[in-house]
C-alpha cells in the first residue's frame, strides 16, 4: 500500500515515504426528496452552496454511461491506495416513491471532469458541510464551511509548461507523509484531477493539495500541477475537509 501513496506522491513531481489517513462524513443511506411521489425515473440535482453529498462504496461498484447502458469502469471498496473509493454525488435517478435508484457522480478518472452512473445499491451516502475553491489567477485557496469562508491561504500554482487542471473536482484522499519536513510538508489532500501534459507518470499523475518545505516559493507558478500551501494552512484544510468535499478550480 505505501508503495502505491509514494506513487501518487509522485505524481507532484518529488517522491516521499507516506501513510494513509482516510475518512468521510457520517453516512446515511438515503438522501430525502421531501417528497412521498416522485416521477419514475426522474432525475434530481443534488447540492447547493452549503451542502453537498458524497457516495462510499460498500464493497463494489460499477460505473455506466447512463443507467440502461453497460459498465464502463469498476472499482472495489478500496482505492489502489488502500483508501475507501469515494465519489463526489451529482444527481440522483428516481422511483416513483421518490427512493434513489442510481446516482450521477464523478469519478477519480481521466480524462478530467468524467461522470458517471452507480446503482444506489452499491454506495452509501455522505453528508458534506466542506468546499474549496482555487482562484489561479489569485495564486489563493479558500475554504467553506456551510457557504461561508473560513480560511484563505495563498498557494503555488502548477508552471506554464505542467498547468493546475481548470474544472470541478472533489477530494478522494488525504496522505500524510512520514517525513513532515519534505516537500509535501505535514499532509497532501488527493484530488480527483489529474495533469492534461505529463505523461508516463505513475497512476496518471494525479493532482493534490499539499504542504511544503519551500514556502519562499508560495503565490508562484512552479509546480507541475499540484497545490502548495502553508504548511499551518495545509493543517487546517487536512483536518477540515474530508474525502468527498468539492474542489472547484477557477482559471
Amino acid at each position: 500500500m505505501l508503495g502505491s501513496v509514494v506513487a501518487l506522491l509522485a505524481g507532484c513531481g518529488s517522491h516521499a515515504t507516506a501513510s494513509v489517513q482516510s475518512d468521510v462524513a457520517g453516512t446515511e443511506k438515503t438522501v430525502s426528496s421531501g417528497q412521498s411521489r416522485c416521477e419514475a425515473g426522474s432525475v434530481r440535482a443534488l447540492g447547493t452552496s452549503q451542502r453537498s453529498f458524497a457516495a462510499v462504496v460498500t464493497s463494489r461498484a460499477t460505473a455506466h454511461r447512463s443507467p440502461s447502458r453497460g459498465p464502463f469502469a469498476r472499482f472495489g471498496r478500496l482505492n489502489v491506495n488502500g483508501v475507501p473509493t469515494v465519489f463526489g454525488m451529482l444527481a440522483k435517478r428516481v422511483d416513483r416513491r421518490c427512493a434513489a435508484t442510481w446516482y450521477r457522480v464523478q469519478l477519480p478518472l481521466k480524462p478530467n471532469g468524467i461522470t458517471g452512473w452507480v446503482r444506489a445499491g452499491d454506495v452509501t451516502v455522505a453528508t458534506v458541510a466542506t468546499r474549496i475553491e482555487v482562484d489561479l489567477s489569485r495564486r489563493l485557496v479558500t475554504l467553506f464551511r456551510r457557504g461561508k469562508p473560513v480560511l484563505r491561504t495563498t498557494a503555488a500554482i502548477g508552471s506554464r509548461a505542467t498547468p493546475t487542471p481548470i474544472g470541478r473536482f472533489y477530494v478522494n484522499q488525504r496522505l500524510v507523509p512520514t517525513d513532515s519536513g519534505g516537500p509535501f510538508g505535514p499532509g497532501a489532500i488527493g484530488i480527483s484531477a489529474f495533469s492534461e501534459v505529463l505523461t508516463g507518470w505513475v497512476q496518471g499523475g494525479p493532482v493534490a493539495i499539499h504542504g511544503t518545505n519551500r514556502p519562499e516559493l508560495l503565490g508562484l507558478p512552479v509546480s507541475n500541477g499540484c497545490i502548495r500551501v502553508a504548511n499551518d494552512d495545509l493543517r487546517r484544510l487536512f483536518d477540515a475537509t474530508v474525502s468527498g468535499t468539492p474542489v472547484v478550480v477557477h482559471p
